[in-house]
């Protein structure tokens, strides 16, 4: 692959990712959750199983203690989210998604659903199956970042 095929392939990627993550906000909104930004969202991702501390939140977003100290404030402001005391470390807290923030990640999941519907009519089922094949193979292990 040529350098200039291998930077269309990388921008045409990267065009996709921040339509869909756009899209995704834009569903949410759409659905009523207002106040939100996509950097939430990938904050929801990682409260969604069971919770975490602002010190998981931080290493799972790439930032600061004090960046996920301050997204969680907003977040449990917003009603989104609370923090309880930590079942295991007594001088933690853990942030635990409230029903606000779990319909919210309900209405992310149904936008994304819609994203999807989407590249399905423009290139089939078949194709987006096989697209998410071959993404699963390259996609690195670990946490969704947003790219700051």
């Amino acid at each position: 692959m040529q350098n200039s095929e291998a930077m269309a392939l990388s921008a045409a990627l990267l065009a996709v990712a921040g339509e869909l993550t756009q899209r995704i906000n834009d569903g949410v909104v759409a659905r009523g959750f207002e106040g939100l930004r996509p950097a939430h969202g990938f904050a929801f991702a990682r409260l969604a199983p069971d919770g975490a501390t602002a010190t998981d939140l931080a290493a799972h977003l790439g930032v600061t203690k004090q960046a996920a100290s301050q997204l969680v404030d907003e977040i449990v402001r917003k009603g989104y989210a609370e923090r309880r005391p930590h079942p295991d470390d007594a001088r933690a807290r853990l942030v635990v998604l409230t029903e606000r923030g779990w319909a919210c990640t309900r209405a992310a999941e149904e936008a994304a659903a819609d994203a999807v519907r989407a590249w399905v009519g423009v290139l089939g089922e078949s194709e987006v199956q096989a697209l998410l094949r071959q993404l699963v193979r390259i996609a690195p292990d670990g946490p969704i970042r947003p790219t700051w």
